[in-house]
């Protein structure tokens, strides 16, 4: 026999938990806020320790309050995912994710036939931008840090190195004269200091201007750019894998830099309990640590 307290008031612990108020969990739960009130005093002589401060007007949470709600909303998850994996079948089928294009496309396509291998009743929706007419049930999100309000877990930094075509490896040696075939990336209308960064690791600051040349909208288009003959970048070396090993990219230089960015994973509380969101960030985590 589990010991636990009254299902009904943990539900309406975690509806006053969420709203602060006594009287908008009582609407939301459409009940009386008297019985709301007694619901919640009753779990706190079970648990011997108050869960609310009670201040002039309003309400705050205790830390044994805090820690109750994060658990509880969890656990109501799972059993919300668990009930509507019986009444609707095709509903957990779905995992609805938002990825970078560059991350979708290089790292995450290429490894998910293992993932539709071992979980076969999952179907995946990859997408690169936000659609107000989808949940998503979790993203992953190029960053420096993590994201408030969200289960928020640093997957991978990016680890920076130089590299051009083959046929430009002799010019690579003379780099200082190479200021005009510079390449950058945009992210969100600005560089990325990824030039900075690198000179400054590699003592070449002073001798290279990281202000000169071309700069482009995705990293794919850097990439295709550097194949082409049309400078020398500093990619991260997680995305440019196939390159490396086909030689159609050389690494010039042994001076690698790691971050400051990389990629997260981002949940929303209300999405950590679902069985199929679990699934996923483990297979990502162990996916991730197979290549680290």
């Amino acid at each position: 026999m589990r010991a636990l307290p009254p299902l009904n008031a943990l539900r309406v612990f975690e509806a006053a938990g969420k709203q602060l108020s006594f009287t908008q969990a009582a609407h939301v739960l459409n009940v009386t806020q008297g019985a709301v009130s007694r619901q919640i005093k009753q779990l706190e002589d079970y648990l011997g320790v108050p869960l609310f401060i009670r201040l002039h007007h309003r309400l705050e949470l205790t830390d044994a309050g805090r820690q109750l709600l994060t658990k509880l909303e969890q656990s109501f998850n799972l059993m919300e995912g668990a009930v509507q994996e019986l009444r609707d079948p095709n509903q957990r089928q779905k995992l609805n994710i938002l990825v970078p294009p560059t991350y979708a496309t290089r790292w995450l396509a290429p490894r998910l036939s293992d993932f539709h291998h071992r979980f076969r009743e999952l179907e995946l929706s990859v997408q690169d931008q936000a659609n107000d007419q989808i949940i998503f049930d979790c993203q992953i999100r190029f960053g420096q840090t993590a994201r408030p309000q969200h289960y928020s877990e640093l997957l991978v930094l990016e680890q920076h190195i130089p590299v051009c075509a083959p046929p430009l490896l002799e010019q690579a040696r003379h780099l200082e004269q190479e200021n005009h075939n510079l390449l950058h990336i945009l992210h969100q209308g600005k560089r990325l200091p990824v030039w900075d960064n690198w000179l400054q690791a590699a003592g070449l600051l002073d001798r290279i201007d990281p202000a000169r040349g071309m700069e482009f909208s995705t990293l794919d288009q850097v990439i295709n750019a550097v194949k082409g003959g049309a400078g020398f970048a500093i990619i991260d070396k997680q995305m440019i894998s196939h390159e490396l090993a086909d030689g159609s990219l050389i690494q010039f230089s042994d001076v690698e830099v790691s971050g400051p960015a990389g990629y997260w994973l981002d949940i929303v509380n209300d999405r950590q309990g679902l069985a199929k969101v679990i699934h996923f960030t483990d297979w990502l985590r162990e996916a991730t640590l197979a290549i680290s």
